[in-house]
């Protein structure tokens, strides 16, 4: 296996990806595209993992902003989607795509990777409840446990507080 950034030639490769990983009736493709057309769009930060000609999973981490109560705005990154191929699952593609998408946003000097996401699996990369650390998220009624945060940069989490504003590609 290995991983590599996207290119336009897979991107309906991913689309199908998504859409047998999340079985949700191209929900999670269309927001793929919607966010590859947006100027919260990383292509460096669009990874996929492949095997042959074969793209067994895909991780997306695009641009967002949370927002200090000032007003003051910093630019964030946010992880969404991230999916493997149903008969690829649980052999650990997803984590190796995680470890090398967050490695590249810590290259590329963002502070924080905000998500929504399972509990039970995202800890493991370092991410932590985002509320414990002064940050919000309205747009999406989450409980607690779902909505992570884990710092790229040493020593910033918690020094970045404010609400989170997922791009209206997200919408």
């Amino acid at each position: 296996m290995m991983i590599r950034v996207e290119t336009p030639q897979d991107y309906a490769q991913v689309y199908a990806l998504h859409d047998m990983a999340f079985n949700n009736k191209d929900e999670e493709s269309a927001l793929v595209e919607r966010i590859r057309k947006s100027d919260t769009f990383v292509p460096e930060l669009s990874l996929v993992a492949v095997e042959g000609e074969d793209i067994i999973g895909h991780v997306l981490l695009s641009k967002a902003h949370v927002v200090a109560p000032s007003g003051t705005k910093q630019e964030v990154l946010v992880l969404a989607p991230i999916g493997t191929k149903p008969t690829h699952q649980k052999l650990g593609v997803g984590s190796k795509l995680m470890e090398e998408g967050l490695k590249r946003a810590a290259e590329l000097e963002y502070p924080l990777v905000l998500l929504i996401g399972h509990p039970d699996y995202y800890p493991k990369f370092g991410f932590v409840p985002a509320r414990t650390y002064g940050l919000e998220l309205t747009q999406f009624p989450v409980p607690d446990n779902v909505f992570m945060v884990r710092e790229l940069q040493e020593g910033l989490l918690g020094t970045i507080q404010g609400e989170l504003q997922y791009p209206a590609c997200f919408f």
